[in-house]
């Protein structure tokens, strides 16, 4: 029995493997969350530049859900929640304009009866 001669590699079903790996994961990159809540804020004509060194950032969705330093909680969770927190320190309020009115004032008066009173509404120019 002779054997063969070996002249080279196929690498047809290596570049089907990859091709179908770079699919996987150019879909999958597609709806990775990019860790920011999309909100569209309402206008503001006095509206001053947002500070990036904040202490609390309190989000309310377009879908009622309220969020602390971006982590999803509820508004007895909130409550709970902003105990610790120093009640002088500022609070930056950010609600989506197409959100309930119902949920804001919820958040306000939360932050208002807890004492918190260095509150910013956040809006766009």
């Amino acid at each position: 029995m002779q054997l063969k001669k070996f002249d080279g590699i196929n690498v047809v079903p290596m570049i089907d493997i990859m091709l179908v790996l770079l699919v996987i994961v150019l879909t999958t990159a597609t709806f990775i969350a990019k860790g920011v809540i999309p909100l569209e804020l309402p206008q503001g004509k006095s509206a001053k530049e947002f500070p990036r060194d904040q202490k609390l950032k309190i989000t309310i969705s377009q879908d009622g859900d309220v969020y602390l330093n971006e982590s999803k909680c509820t508004v007895i969770n909130l409550g709970s929640a902003l105990e610790s927190k120093e009640r002088k320190c500022p609070v930056f309020l950010s609600c989506d304009k197409k959100a309930s009115y119902e949920h804001f004032v919820e958040v306000l008066d939360l932050l208002k009866k807890m004492g918190f009173n260095k509150i910013n509404i956040v809006t766009t120019r």
